[in-house]
């Protein structure tokens, strides 16, 4: 049998090459620890990436087992943007693994051919990187080993690939104890610790090589591997030169603390909004919302005994061993106790508690309130505006200026009357709906009890979910999103919302609503309105 670990030279079309399980191999395309792969014809003609495993990877049969419930879950995984697995034999002679074979440069080539990815192809690459991610972790199984050699580009789009050190998230101890696999640079803190990873340490990988591929530099430095991995371990990295769009989101995203990273469903909505963002900016007339080298080596992929801080390779360099203890051993330097994310329950009472307070406002005091959420519309509107075009004049002649926020002040006049129009929209269809549901009420005889809190509701509704709220909603979620990331703030303000709220409603409680300045509610006795009551 032909050796599969050797070089095979490209055939001609008719050239009989070596074969393995059957699929018949055309060039070796690669090579890590895991194995070799292969560009292959399988046998129905159609080409694929043939992965044959090294001998150590399956020594025994716990091992091909193992495999083998692995490979039966990643055949779950199906998604345009991961190289899905299509065939394998953890028993065979030469143990194999078949996945779509995926026709584009990976990410360190592209990079160093192309340059980095900037403006929206960055934010593109982003989101799709972030959605394979979704679809390997929907089929309970952790990549573990996301980095910018195993992100293929087909066009534009990037392909994941590369499971050799996927696990079943529900199996995380499946590699052998007090070994580390993975690459320095990408890897989480939790996992130099010998900590379980958990979908958190993917997301950690996924911030790392959007970094990467929007300067062609690894965020946490290049060096010996061990002052890499104590720079990661210490939250120690650089993203100065990162898009500024994305860089708010990925600094979240490499927090040391498992805990303190956004969730995956998070990022894909915060980058969906983005790039609804700019399709506004494309055209948003406020009705239809929905519209809206040396420097890139590849990095050594290692593995690595944790208590002894050595690594298992042909061609072991020396590293420096200077305190190993203090940077790999877990009770030498242990990560912060994780904390639980309360993150979502803040947003969540701070979003419940403006409602709330905005409907209470105009049960108390409907005039002033109405107006106070007017010019709140406006000034939300006027505020996305703002930011959309000042993000517009950054991707079209680069970094941030020192006269961005000056000539975007000097510039607010004009978007407020661009905003105003959207705004207007957005009040007349609210208008409509608070018109017909006062309508209704009054034919069925509902008391001002009742059909203030109504209205109430729908006016809020209305502003939030009306046609054009996007550029309500947006900045309005952001800012919620933001406060709520800060507890300190973010428990003042849902205290004062908490004390703002009971406030109005001991006052249309005690007192009854206030329609100054007018003398009554528009549907009084006597009025038009009032003759619909029953």
């Amino acid at each position: 049998m032909a050796d599969p670990y050797a070089p095979v030279q490209r055939p001609g079309p008719d050239a009989a090459g070596p074969e393995v399980g059957g699929y018949r191999l055309l060039t070796k395309i690669g090579e890590g620890g895991m194995g070799v792969v292969h560009l292959a014809r399988a046998p129905d003609g159609r080409r694929v990436a043939l992965k044959v495993l090294r001998a150590h990877v399956v020594g025994d049969d716990e091992a091909r087992a193992r495999l083998a419930r692995e490979v039966a879950s990643l055949q779950r995984i199906h998604s345009p943007r991961v190289a899905e697995v299509l065939d394998a034999d953890p028993w065979g002679e030469l143990p194999f693994v078949a996945t779509r074979y995926v026709p584009g440069l990976s990410l360190h080539e592209h990079l160093r051919t192309e340059g980095p990815i900037t403006g929206t192809d960055l934010v593109w690459f982003a989101h799709g990187l972030a959605e394979a991610l979704r679809a390997v972790h929907a089929a309970g199984v952790l990549h573990r080993d996301i980095k910018p050699s195993n992100v293929l580009l087909e066009g534009r789009a990037p392909v994941l690939i590369d499971f050799g050190l996927a696990r079943l998230a529900e199996d995380s101890r499946i590699t052998h104890t007090g070994w580390l696999l993975g690459t320095p640079g990408y890897l989480a803190p939790e996992i130099l610790y010998g900590d379980d990873p958990t979908p958190a340490a993917d997301v950690h990988a996924w911030a790392a090589t959007v970094a990467f591929a929007s300067t062609g530099a690894p965020p946490y430095g290049r060096g010996p591997a061990m002052a890499v991995m104590d720079r990661v371990r210490r939250g120690e990295h650089d993203l100065s030169a990162v898009d500024p769009v994305l860089r708010p989101l990925l600094t979240e995203c490499l927090a040391p603390v498992p805990h303190e990273r956004p969730s995956l469903t998070e990022i894909l909505e915060r980058l969906e909004t983005w790039q609804r963002e700019q399709l506004d900016d494309g055209f948003d007339d406020g009705l239809d919302d929905e519209l809206d080298e040396a420097a890139y080596a590849e990095p050594v992929t290692m593995t690595m005994p944790l208590a002894w801080g050595l690594r298992e390779r042909e061609d072991p360099d020396d590293w420096p061993m200077a305190d190993p203890a203090t940077l790999l051993d877990p009770d030498a330097a242990e990560l912060p106790a994780p904390r639980p994310d309360r993150t979502p329950l803040r947003r969540w009472l701070l979003t419940a508690g403006g409602a709330v307070s905005a409907v209470l406002g105009l049960v108390a005091a409907p005039v002033l309130a109405l107006v106070v959420l007017i010019f709140g519309v406006l000034a939300l509107r006027t505020a996305s505006w703002t930011a959309s075009a000042t993000r517009e004049r950054r991707q079209i002649r680069g970094a941030a200026r020192w006269y961005d926020v000056p000539l975007s002040a000097l510039a607010s006049p004009w978007y407020a009357a661009i905003a105003s129009w959207g705004a207007l929209v957005l009040l007349a269809w609210t208008s409509l709906l608070v018109f017909l549901l006062l309508v209704v009420l009054l034919l069925l005889g509902a008391g001002d009890q009742l059909v203030l809190p109504l209205l109430g509701t729908a006016v809020v509704a209305g502003l939030w979910w009306g046609p054009g709220s996007g550029r309500v909603r947006r900045p309005a979620t952001a800012l919620v999103r933001g406060w709520s990331r800060r507890p300190g703030l973010a428990w003042t303000a849902i205290a004062a919302l908490a004390v703002l709220g009971l406030a109005l409603g001991w006052a249309a409680g005690t007192t009854g609503p206030s329609w100054e300045p007018f003398a009554g509610a528009p549907w009084a006795e006597g009025t038009l309105l009032g003759h619909l009551r029953r």
